[in-house]
């Protein structure tokens, strides 16, 4: 089904896409979760370059950065692995990693930039480490819904759902196989 959305700005475009995949994932993100969402999609994807970035480099030099600094090289880490994992995961793909290596870096970085903020963001950063893979999820969605396709293999939805129990990877995989997996006791996935 094609959709021509009618806004009066970019950030409404946006701002209605998010809502539309949030309702598709059965989510609903607080208002802080969904600015943070609407306002990274419109400052990266400006960007394309920022689809070369190495993220365990960007990473590592955060620690040796100080104050202000560090904490933009940590967030633009999490923001990043957050792109990859959501919008790009054939990124992962390609470098030879799991998409939950994107998403256990993303989530650290923002939890570490939760700890190095002295300010009322702190509970904000931690927040959105918490919610990383329900933004994801509805990264997914936003994906989908441009390709109208799934945009996970059966074999990347069940590593991803197994790594992050990501809802949206279970979908995908249940749609492709018709298969209801279980995680045992073990830990083993089935």
């Amino acid at each position: 089904m094609s959709r021509i959305i009618v806004e009066s700005s970019s950030t409404a475009q946006w701002q209605n896409l998010v809502l539309e995949a949030e309702a598709e994932c059965d989510l609903q993100l607080n208002e802080d979760m969904e600015s943070y969402l609407v306002f990274l999609l419109m400052r990266f994807l400006q960007k394309p370059e920022f689809t070369s970035k190495i993220m365990a480099m960007d990473y590592l030099h955060s620690f040796v950065a100080n104050g202000q600094d560090q904490q933009e090289k940590l967030r633009d880490v999490g923001d990043h692995c957050l792109l990859f994992s959501g919008l790009f995961p054939k990124i992962a793909e390609r470098r030879q990693v799991k998409i939950s290596y994107y998403v256990g870096m993303g989530k650290t970085a923002y939890y570490h930039l939760g700890d190095t903020c002295k300010t009322q963001l702190h509970d904000f950063y931690h927040q959105l480490a918490e919610c990383f893979v329900h933004l994801m999820d509805i990264l997914h969605v936003i994906r989908g819904i441009s390709q109208n396709t799934q945009i996970l293999t059966p074999l990347e939805a069940l590593e991803l759902w197994g790594d992050t129990q990501s809802e949206q990877a279970l979908k995908s995989l249940q749609f492709a196989t018709a298969a209801n997996p279980f995680i045992d006791q073990s830990g083993s996935k089935h």
